[in-house]
């Protein structure tokens, strides 16, 4: 079956919805798939079986497969899936034709990091303001941006048209922020701080721990060393597990 672009007229055969209604598993594996996409497409790739591209994204075929079908994209039968197509697809329903405005807050080690981060103009985001409480680092220039005091956030938020808020704050002053990025209007959180936030409903909040993750590879690293001191010496076999950061 060919594949069916996005904005198919609703009741024509095989059309999909504009925007398809997907499962929260589904959103979180369409970023893998676009990454992977992307690399074939720099590479040269002009079309990628559901095999190769489930292969590149660290997935089954299967579940690549029934992800994509949400879409409407269903590749064609001896070719596979069209690279660019299948990159325009996720992208319109990732939101990622619009370039989205963040407001990053808290310029530590971590936020001067993100602050300087290429890969987030490569796919649709563009960090148009920093935050920080501490008066050193107020007026401070960052890849050409210059870090506002907090206090600015609202007025800043507004004129930027910021839709989504990074904190990259203590986990002390995270409640603070989110409140104030709330309060300014956005509805998007990308949390680093290592604590639960609390927010109104209508407001998605994505979290990133990394001591938690780095606790989940320590659990499989003692699993591991368990099954090699089994009698028999016997270790573990086949594949790592691959888990994303956040999910």
């Amino acid at each position: 079956m060919s594949q069916q672009r996005h904005g198919s007229t609703p009741g024509e055969p095989g059309a999909v919805p504009a925007f398809p209604d997907l499962p929260e598993a589904t959103v979180a594996r369409l970023p893998e798939y676009l990454r992977a996409l992307h690399n074939l497409g720099e590479a040269g790739a002009d079309t990628v079986s559901s095999e190769g591209l489930a292969a590149a994204a660290g997935v089954n075929s299967a579940k690549l497969r029934k992800d994509l079908s949400h879409l409407g994209s269903y590749g064609t039968r001896g070719v596979g899936y069209d690279v660019a197509l299948l990159i325009e697809q996720i992208e319109f329903v990732l939101g990622l034709d619009q370039r989205r405005a963040v407001g990053l807050v808290g310029i530590g080690n971590l936020g001067h990091a993100l602050a300087g981060y290429d890969g987030f103009v490569s796919r649709g985001f563009k960090i148009v303001a920093l935050f920080d409480a501490d008066p050193d680092k107020v007026g401070e220039r960052i890849h050409g941006l210059t870090v506002r005091h907090i206090d600015e956030l609202g007025k800043v938020a507004s004129e930027e048209n910021v839709a989504i808020g990074v904190i990259a704050t203590p986990a002390g002053a995270a409640q603070a922020v989110a409140d104030e990025l709330v309060a300014a209007g956005v509805t998007s959180i990308l949390n680093f701080a290592p604590c639960v936030l609390s927010v109104p409903p209508g407001v998605d909040v994505r979290k990133v721990d990394l001591a938690i993750e780095l606790q989940i590879l320590s659990f499989h690293e003692h699993r591991k060393a368990s099954l090699t001191a089994l009698p028999g010496g016997r270790s573990a076999t086949g594949a790592g597990n691959q888990e994303a950061v956040g999910s």
